[in-house]
């Protein structure tokens, strides 16, 4: 079992769990297949699992270490955007939202997409290495995004908040009695689901 499975805290955990989405932060592990870093780029990328018939060995020497996620939403919460190679059209899709629902950077369809990884990589961990989360009010929230409550994650989907386990959503719970929730996706990424992108995510019970 190896440690290639990404929780929406972006932490990378062990987990016979299977993932329907895979992506990269560079290359951080060893030739051993032992996570040695928690990201080598800033471009922390959501791609396809296949891709033109493209085989690769996971965590194979001197290559970029294949993650997986439970779903899009877990991806972007943990802090990961669509890859421009494999998923061109979600990639556009998500630009395009992303300079709608973040005017104040001045931002336009001509910057290079290295200046919003700059944004994410920011908004998604500090410079000691910890989750960056902040404070919004339930209400607010859209579809999609990942908060902290009762110090575990949960997505919120239709007014709801749904428990995360690496093999499903397994508790529903109606909204909570606080005005104020922790959110873990992105501040940025959730002005991008309000903007009008809608990340997939596994079925919720």
């Amino acid at each position: 079992m190896l440690q290639n499975r990404v929780d929406p805290l972006g932490r990378l955990i062990f987990t016979e769990a299977r993932g329907h989405w895979m992506g990269n932060r560079g290359r951080i592990h060893n030739e051993k297949k032992q996570i040695t870093h928690r990201f080598r780029l800033k471009a922390w990328i959501t791609c396809l699992l296949e891709f033109r018939g493209r085989k690769r060995v996971v965590m194979a020497p001197n290559r970029y270490t294949e993650l997986f996620f439970l779903d899009e939403a877990t991806a972007f919460a943990a802090g990961h955007r669509p890859c421009f190679e494999c998923r061109r059209k979600a990639f556009n899709h998500f630009k395009a939202c992303w300079l709608k629902g973040n005017p104040e950077y001045g931002f336009t369809e001509k910057t290079p997409v290295k200046e919003i990884d700059a944004v994410l990589h920011k908004e998604r961990i500090n410079k000691k290495g910890e989750k960056v989360t902040y404070e919004e009010a339930f209400s607010r929230l859209p579809d999609g995004v990942f908060v902290l409550y009762q110090s575990e994650p949960y997505l919120v989907a239709n007014h709801l908040l749904h428990q995360w386990t690496p093999f499903g959503y397994k508790k529903t719970i109606a909204q909570p009695p606080l005005k104020n929730v922790t959110v873990l996706t992105p501040r940025s990424l959730v002005n991008t689901f309000r903007a009008g992108y809608q990340p997939q995510w596994e079925e919720v019970q």
